[in-house]
């Protein structure tokens, strides 16, 4: 169940840095779509064992705050004790989504990871503290955190404008998702039956497949997620609650 659960960029021409900071900083008038906050609870099931993910977005002044919560339930927390908070800060630019922090808690994992990081976009760096230790890096291109990158997606759904590729920043790990459209089709959850758009992502050599089904009703927000790992189901998270935030 843990397991599941859970640098210099080589010369990149000053012009197009300084482009691509214009793009994210400018004005996002032009954007059609823009994420409903909301709570909203999960079912998770892994093989035998349960859990609960709650997931929670809020609008700042400055962009957006979500805050994902995942716990083991019923009997499941006999062989898994502990939780994972994962908190991202984000904003949208004509460029889409771009993570400002990110933070994660992970007591479920043996080793308890934790991770505190900030991303400044100016000098196209990412600062912080992974399991206490200093951290820098340098950053080649616009990335997402594990948390920004759902809110990504969604936000490109709602505005037409999903890609190919999204990159993956995960502390120690740069990855690039490949990213397609699968079709629609009804859904069926405990929060009710839906129409839903599914995005399948995967890392370059990677066994790992994850599929969303975003319902365009609530934003795109997944409905359900599905993980597969060497073409087997491993992970599969139903939409139990739904609530938009005023």
């Amino acid at each position: 169940m843990n397991g599941h659960y859970r640098r210099a960029f080589p010369n990149l021409h000053w012009l197009a840095a300084l482009l691509l900071a214009a793009s994210l900083f400018a004005n996002a008038a032009e954007a059609s779509g823009t994420l409903t906050p909301h709570t909203a609870e999960y079912r998770i099931k892994i093989s035998v064992v349960g859990g609960r993910l709650s997931t929670d977005l809020k609008s700042t002044d400055s962009g957006y705050i979500a805050r994902h919560f995942v716990e083991p339930t019923g009997m499941s927390r006999i062989v898994a004790r502990g939780d994972i908070t994962e908190v991202s800060k984000f904003a949208a630019g004509d460029d889409g989504i771009y993570p400002i922090a990110y933070q994660t808690n992970d007591t479920l994992a043996k080793d308890d990871p934790r991770a505190d990081i900030r991303f400044d976009w100016n000098t196209f760096e990412a600062t912080g503290t992974v399991n206490d230790e200093e951290f820098h890096t340098t950053l080649d291109r616009l990335r997402q955190d594990r948390v920004s990158i759902q809110y990504a997606l969604m936000h490109d759904l709602l505005n037409d404008q999903l890609r190919t590729q999204y990159e993956l920043f995960e502390a120690d790990k740069l990855k690039t998702l490949n990213v397609r459209s699968i079709g629609s089709k009804m859904i069926d959850v405990p929060a009710g039956t839906f129409t839903a758009v599914g995005i399948q992502h995967q890392a370059k050599n990677s066994s790992r497949v994850t599929t969303l089904w975003c319902a365009e009703e609530l934003g795109y927000l997944p409905v359900v997620i599905e993980q597969h790992r060497k073409g087997k189901l491993r992970v599969r998270a139903t939409l139990r609650r739904y609530t938009p935030r005023d």
